[in-house]
């Protein structure tokens, strides 16, 4: 799955992965599970269909929520109490204006110890505050090729944490 990983820098860690099913987005997102600390910003970047709720639900899943997982493209926001964590899924695509998202009082959610995921950040730009970690979602042949970034000294050390993760379920040859 790993495809290659960029080291700490200054300007954050990086980890590029090739996902060439649905199962594999999945996998990730339960990997990254395993690694999230209270208070996290994630950005869910990529088109329409390349995974962004995929890779949610793999997360949920990783964390032991057994319940169904929706797309929060109509509610803004789904809410989950699970593990150790509160999580935050929010879907800002339908936002006409970034105004939207301030009109909607969904800043609160960011200021606590929650873990907040958000698709389509861009549209609630420039209210959003910057990302600890961002992952990019996009096609590649029949599979999809995944982007994460580190940003934040939190979101540095959750992708190294979850580096080391896949590299003890997927000692793939050829990473860097």
């Amino acid at each position: 799955m790993i495809e290659s990983i960029q080291a700490p820098d200054d300007n954050g860690a990086r980890l590029r992965a090739h996902l060439p099913a649905e199962t594999d987005t999945e996998a990730l997102g339960a990997a990254l599970a395993t690694v999230l600390v209270p208070g996290l910003h994630i950005w869910l970047q990529g088109d329409l269909g390349m995974g962004k709720t995929t890779l949610t639900r793999g997360l949920l899943r990783g964390l032991g929520h057994a319940g169904k997982v929706k797309s929060p493209t109509y509610t803004l926001i789904e809410a989950y109490v699970v593990s150790r964590l509160d999580l935050y899924h929010f879907d800002f695509y339908r936002f006409n204006s970034p105004e939207e998202y301030l009109d909607a009082g969904l800043d609160e959610y960011f200021s606590g110890q929650g873990v907040c995921i958000v698709e389509w950040p861009d549209k609630a730009a420039p209210y959003l505050p910057a990302p600890d970690i961002e992952i990019r979602l996009d096609a590649k042949g029949s599979g999809r090729f995944a982007e994460i970034s580190g940003n934040t000294e939190a979101g540095r050390t959750c992708v190294i944490e979850l580096v080391k993760a896949l590299r003890g379920a997927d000692p793939a040859p050829g990473t860097t």
